[in-house]
């Protein structure tokens, strides 16, 4: 029989009771067994080689370039929205819980950039320091890991080097999603995870990509609440210099409720009326964002004020909200296929169709081209399946010109209201005042 492991009082700096600090043993097997006769190493030995392995999967997990990222050294800024702010600060508090006692699994999402990696690194350099049996590694580079075992000087078999990572104490898996998704990643992926799963044994997973454009068997596991707590984090990329002007509510910070002129002077009653019952209207809807809401009306009825004046309404209280216009959204797609890009295009394209809040004016104004059309109907697409709060201006042009596969999910009552602006174009003048019409008597 294989000997039992070394009492901890006998293992630090002594020789190993079992094989007199020789390294191997010979197995108590009666004759005949294969094991007869043959050295084996001992338990001494291969607590070793387990520590050297763990070693090297420590090194190849790139961990040791990570160990300035701590929950202290963590930096929630001040000057973000209050959603944001109370999003990192509960993502960083979960997470020091969890590398307390970690228990079950841990689902951190996010965009690029938002500090993902730096919670899941500030748990692994916290549990590290009390076990030795842990594992951070960023997912591709699990693969790689994974099919160096195949090479001929590899150390390690494949059966070895996957067991070690399936079992490992507390698994932590950067950016799940950015992998090549080939049928071997993927099957492998859920081996990994699907054993440690129906195990329930601790795992860290970040990851920026949806649920729904996972495997599907990965998804379903993700999704149970039972085992798996998920950190959702609304910070944008910190890392990108510039983030901030794509989609800032900056230059609208003037258009608001109260900035908004109802042209009581311009317009007749009705037409003033009109509008009056279009802002009470839409200042009720920031109450209860839900959906989507679509502003339709000729160019210069004021649209893009409101537009305005609900996202800056919505992002005082706490709303993360991302304001663009659409052919301005399309240029900025286009230019991450620039090879001196800050951003790629899967972070923009990503960054736009999962915001908190996305405001795209001008809708249908934009170069009509084959591809604009794919990309629009694809980000709005995705946020109609998931009903996910949207707010459109399109002009009346904009109307007719549009997509006929968009136009049909903005005529879908249950997820979108559209309001109609039937009034003039704002002209800055003050209408005159009609005279009153002369008798015959009088013109003569």
């Amino acid at each position: 029989m294989d000997p039992e492991p070394m009492s901890p009082e006998n293992a630090p700096g002594e020789v190993c009771p079992y094989c007199n600090g020789v390294g191997f043993v010979y197995v108590d097997v009666p004759v005949g067994h294969p094991q007869f006769g043959k050295a084996v190493p001992c338990v001494c030995k291969r607590l070793e080689l387990q520590e050297q392995r763990l070693a090297r999967l420590r090194r190849d997990g790139n961990l040791q370039h990570l160990r300035k990222m701590t929950f202290d050294t963590f930096h929630v800024p001040e000057d973000v929205s209050p959603e944001v702010r109370m999003s990192l600060q509960d993502a960083l508090h979960v997470a020091r819980e969890f590398a307390a006692d970690p228990k079950g699994w841990l689902l951190i999402t996010g965009h690029y950039g938002c500090g993902k990696t730096h919670l899941a690194a500030a748990i692994a350099n916290a549990r590290i320091e009390r076990s030795p049996s842990v594992l951070f590694v960023v997912v591709p580079d699990l693969l790689d890991y994974l099919r160096s075992a195949y090479a001929p000087d590899s150390t390690i078999t494949y059966d070895e080097r996957f067991e070690q990572v399936r079992r490992i104490e507390l698994l932590i898996l950067d950016d799940l999603g950015t992998q090549n998704t080939t049928p071997w990643a993927a099957e492998k992926l859920y081996q990994i995870l699907n054993y440690r799963y129906n195990a329930g044994l601790p795992t860290v997973i970040t990851t920026n990509q949806n649920l729904d454009d996972m495997d599907p068997r990965l998804s379903s596991r993700l999704r149970d609440q039972a085992l798996v707590r998920t950190i959702p984090i609304y910070a944008p990329d910190a890392r990108v210099q510039g983030n901030e002007a794509f989609g800032s509510l900056s230059a609208y910070g003037r258009l608001i409720f109260e900035t908004f002129d109802l042209r009581k002077g311009e317009l007749d009653s009705h037409e003033s009326e009109q509008l009056e019952r279009i802002v009470q209207t839409l200042r009720a809807w920031t109450e209860n964002p839900i959906n989507w809401l679509a502003l339709r009306g000729p160019y210069g009825v004021g649209k893009t004020h409101l537009a305005a004046a609900m996202a800056n309404r919505l992002s005082r209280n706490g709303m993360n909200v991302l304001f663009v216009v659409v052919a301005d959204l399309l240029d900025h797609l286009r230019a991450t296929y620039q090879p001196n890009s800050p951003v790629s295009y899967d972070q923009r394209f990503n960054e736009v169709r999962r915001a908190r809040l996305l405001v795209l004016d001008d809708l249908g104004a934009q170069n009509a081209t084959p591809w604009a059309q794919e990309k629009l109907f694809q980000i709005l697409n995705y946020r109609y399946v998931g009903r996910m709060t949207t707010i459109l201006t399109v002009s009346d042009d904009g109307w007719d010109d549009m997509d006929e596969r968009l136009r049909s999910r903005l005529m879908d009552a249950d997820v979108c209201q559209i309001i109609d602006i039937n009034v003039p174009p704002y002209r800055g003048v003050v209408r005159d005042k009609p005279r009153p019409k002369r008798s015959t008597r009088e013109r003569m």
